[in-house]
C-alpha cells in the first residue's frame, strides 16, 4: 500500500495540535506533517517530493504570515507535484471574495470554518481521502478497510464492469 502525505497548515500551534489529535487515527495509514507558516510548508513538501511521498490532502488556514491559504491553495493547483492532491480551507477569516477566488480557480474542494467539530473535521478528510485514492490509486481493497468502505467497493465494481465491457 503506497504512504500518502496529508500536509496540515496553520501559524497557531494550538491549531495545528487540535488538527492532528483529529486526525490522529489516520497515522497508522499516512505520513501527517504540520506547518506553521507556507515557506515552512513548502520545505516539507520539497522533502515529501523528494521521498517520492505524493501529497494527497492539504488542510490550510487561509490568515498567516506572509503568503495567504489560498494563494498556496492555488500554487499547488498549478503545481505538477501537487495538482492532484485534495485542497481543503480550514479558516475563520477567509472573506467571501478570497472563497470564490479559490473556488473558481479550482483551488479548493472543501471548506471547513472554524471552529470545527473534531468528528465533521474527520468526516470531511475521509470523504477527501477516499476521493484522492479512488482517482490515484490501482490497488483498491487495502483501503476499504480504511477510508470509506461503501466508496471504494462501488469504484470497485464499477473498474470491473469497464474492464468487463472492454
Amino acid at each position: 500500500m503506497n504512504k500518502y502525505l496529508i500536509l496540515c497548515v496553520d501559524d497557531e500551534r494550538e491549531v495545528l495540535d487540535s488538527v492532528l489529535h483529529d486526525l490522529s487515527e489516520l497515522e497508522e495509514h499516512f505520513i501527517i506533517e504540520a506547518a506553521e507558516s507556507v515557506d515552512e510548508a513548502k520545505e516539507v513538501l520539497a522533502d515529501t517530493i523528494a521521498d517520492h511521498i505524493p501529497l494527497a490532502l492539504i488542510l490550510c488556514d487561509h490568515i498567516m504570515p506572509g503568503e495567504t491559504g489560498i494563494d498556496f491553495l492555488i500554487e499547488l493547483k498549478h503545481q505538477s507535484e501537487t495538482t492532484l492532491c485534495r485542497r481543503v480551507l480550514l479558516t475563520g477569516q477567509a472573506g467571501l471574495e478570497e472563497t470564490i477566488q479559490a473556488v473558481n480557480n479550482a483551488s479548493l474542494d472543501y471548506y471547513i470554518a472554524k471552529p470545527w467539530d473534531g468528528n465533521q473535521l474527520k468526516e470531511v478528510v475521509i470523504d477527501q481521502l477516499t476521493t484522492y485514492v479512488i482517482e490515484n490509486e490501482k490497488d483498491l481493497m487495502p483501503w476499504a478497510r480504511i477510508l470509506d468502505t461503501a466508496r471504494i467497493m462501488k469504484a470497485l465494481s464499477e473498474r470491473r464492469l469497464t474492464l468487463s465491457d472492454l
